[in-house]
């Protein structure tokens, strides 16, 4: 399987912060921001990793990580020149780097400490389709997609921040596809705020019948809020002190 790691945006929401720099490369704790994604993929046992960025700072990512070898990873890159595109639109700058194999993508802001492999021989074991990935949460703030899954994992419904959630689970940005998701990807069209959204190509997978979901321990989107930034500085640094991370 080969990974995916997004890097893109704009992240308004950090200013002046990222003005001058792309939020992916920020400090979390003692390490930049994105090595957090690329430590993830070193021990789901993924090798070859494609990072999107935009074209301001696609060259500042090069300079820090160069080819891959500090993660024993083979690094490619690829430059998403639309920031405001939408997540589908970036994972599909990955079509002729996936050849048709499926593809784990992480959001490069996403900071957890859950091991992959065992979900990736799930979902190896089920042939086709795609897994999305939650973790328990208080849904009720609307801050969230919300995944609401039968006893076998399977997806029954995902919401994108709905006013009345079916249950506590909220979905995290990472994602394993099957080769078919560039033909999905096709398929969507932009929503209302002009970007073509990944939970409306997971509900194409959901019409499939072949949306499964894995709850995760713990995880912080360190690229929403000052405060979730620095929530994600405190805990890593909790986590790092207590070995495990």
């Amino acid at each position: 399987m080969k990974g995916v790691i997004l890097a893109g945006g704009l992240a308004t929401r950090l200013r002046p912060l990222t003005l001058v720099t792309n939020k992916h490369l920020l400090p979390i704790y003692n390490k930049p921001m994105v090595y957090y994604p690329l430590e993830a993929m070193v021990r789901a046992g993924v090798k070859e990793v494609l990072l999107t960025s935009a074209p301001d700072h696609a060259g500042h990512f090069a300079n820090l990580l160069n080819a891959g070898e500090e993660f024993g990873l083979h690094l490619y890159y690829a430059v998403q020149k639309d920031p405001k595109g939408g997540i589908a639109q970036a994972i599909e700058l990955a079509e002729k780097f996936a050849d048709h194999e499926p593809i784990l993508v992480i959001l490069g802001d996403n900071i957890f400490n859950f091991d992959l492999k065992a979900s990736i021989k799930r979902f190896e074991a089920s042939g086709k389709g795609a897994m999305v990935f939650g973790v328990h949460l208080d849904t009720k703030s609307r801050q969230y997609g919300v995944i609401e899954i039968d006893k076998n994992g399977m997806v029954l419904s995902i919401e994108e921040k709905p006013e009345h959630p079916k249950s506590d689970i909220a979905q995290i940005g990472v994602y394993i596809y099957d080769g078919r998701v560039f033909e999905y990807i096709r398929k969507l069209k932009p929503s209302e705020r002009g970007e073509l959204e990944v939970t409306d190509l997971n509900n194409l997978y959901l019409k499939d019948g072949r949306l499964m979901c894995d709850i995760i321990d713990w995880w912080i989107d360190a690229g929403t809020s000052f405060d979730e930034l620095l929530r994600a500085n405190t805990e890593v640094a909790r986590f790092v002190k207590e070995g495990k991370l």
